[in-house]
């Protein structure tokens, strides 16, 4: 079995090195050949971990939740393995731990920080019990897919069940997360922001969230910070935002985000409000382990999103931001990051319908891109399989676009005729093809 386990792991590392040389990422691939000679490799290099395995679970920010997750702990001098491409599902966290291990089929590491897509976490828990899950939220995704979020509510409490000893870190601020949570017989702990941070009183947001869980009466909200996140309560039931033992306070926004947490201060040179979600989500995780951060500022400091989570290139003269946007609560959080840069700015919208998107677009009309009108806006060009659609969906909101299909024309026709500033926003299978010609691209015209 030893050779076996060996045999996998090599062909695994060579399969995945083949892949990125011909410009593929590979790690899917290995995974699942590594799975294939020898089925049992991730349960035991699983048991291989000395200490604690943490899992992050939820709709959206999962892959910088768990990058900022592992960074901390590395930066108080643990080794972690981690599945830093986001691939997710069964083959992705089976590549993580392969790709970590030695020659000899073993691993080196003291904890794990695996994201774990909702609807595979079926498949993975059989597979080692996760000391701890981080649950983000939970958001209308993918409905061809996922179908309904209460599917999704019922695979992770199922999951969840399977073990009861898995301590859970919830967004409190999320009643669909908050209700999972206080409905399993995991122990648990909430992070969230305890006060209002923008007036949201003209938003035209969906919420998904809107009707309390326990019996069915609609949530009353004393403020919403973004979808159905905020500070809600039951009128019928006593249904409520769970105590918080982690209270994000003083939140400034812009081009650098900082909050107060107890008497600790964090600051990141990020953008976004959903980024304060991910931060505290890591921060919390980490702290409800034990580990004293003493070094988590000097790592945000340093800290790079990559993967295309706000990633930033620069192609001759033109600075470039890349963006996961997938569904509408991740797009139109994507759109109040992008309108609080206040200079002129051009837009790239990329939109595929592959299996791995979800070939249902209509989601597209819950997003509210009016705000994209204003002078601030110098282009919207629309690009990828359904640019159509994208095309369609602007019009209606009475924003003239470019159409170009051709993803690496669109952006170079930006590079040569734009205002010199990019936000280049891209669906799930779009997002690695389109950093590859952002690379290249940064390679060859810089």
């Amino acid at each position: 079995m030893k050779v076996r386990r060996i045999l996998a792991v090599w062909t695994a590392k060579a399969a995945c090195g083949i892949c990125r040389h011909i410009g593929r990422q590979g790690v899917t691939w290995a995974g699942k050949l590594a799975l294939m000679i020898y089925p049992p490799i991730l349960q035991e290099l699983a048991g291989e971990v000395r200490e604690k395995i943490f899992i992050v679970c939820g709709t959206n920010g999962k892959t910088t939740t768990n990058n900022l997750l592992c960074s901390a702990l590395e930066a108080e001098g643990e080794k972690v393995i981690c599945n830093h491409t986001g691939s997710n599902m069964l083959n992705g966290v089976a590549a993580a731990f392969v790709l970590a291990a030695d020659l000899w089929g073993n691993v080196d590491a003291d904890y794990a920080c695996i994201e774990v897509d909702e609807a595979s976490t079926r498949h993975i828990f059989p597979q080692f019990h996760p000391d701890y899950m981080v649950l983000t939220n939970l958001f209308r995704d993918q409905l061809d897919r996922y179908g309904e979020i209460d599917i999704t509510i019922d695979i992770l409490k199922g999951v969840m069940n399977s073990a009861p000893q898995m301590e859970v870190i919830v967004n409190g601020d999320d009643a669909l997360s908050a209700f999972l949570a206080m409905e399993c017989k995991n122990p648990w702990i909430a992070y969230g922001i305890g006060e209002q941070v923008a007036d949201t009183s003209d938003s035209k947001e969906m919420r998904e969230g809107r009707f309390c869980r326990k019996c069915g009466a609609r949530l009353s909200y004393r403020f919403y910070h973004y979808s159905q996140l905020g500070d809600y309560a039951c009128p019928k039931c006593g249904f409520a935002r769970p105590p918080i033992d982690y209270d994000a306070r003083e939140v400034q926004l812009g081009d650098q985000l900082s909050f107060r947490v107890g008497k600790e201060r964090i600051v990141a040179n990020y953008r976004g409000f959903y980024n304060v979600y991910n931060i505290l989500a890591a921060y919390a995780a980490a702290k409800n382990a034990g580990f004293a951060l003493t070094h988590f500022n000097q790592m945000l400091k340093e800290f790079h999103p990559e993967n295309g989570r706000m990633e930033q290139f620069r192609i001759r003269d033109t600075s470039i931001v890349l963006n996961l946007a997938k569904n509408p609560a991740g797009f139109n959080q994507n759109i109040s990051a992008v309108m609080a840069d206040e200079s002129l700015k051009d837009l790239i919208i990329v939109i595929n319908d592959n299996d791995q998107d979800g070939t249902d677009v209509s989601w597209l009309w819950d997003v509210d891109f009016d705000r994209f009108c204003g002078d601030r806006i110098h282009s919207i060009t629309v690009s990828g399989i359904r640019c159509q659609d994208m095309r369609l969906r602007l019009k209606y909101t009475d924003i003239p676009s470019i159409l170009e299909e051709d993803v690496e024309s669109a952006i170079w026709g930006r590079v040569v005729d734009g205002c010199g500033n990019l936000y280049v926003l891209v669906n799930y299978t779009a997002l690695f093809s389109t950093r590859n010609i952002l690379k290249k691209l940064e390679g060859e015209k810089s």
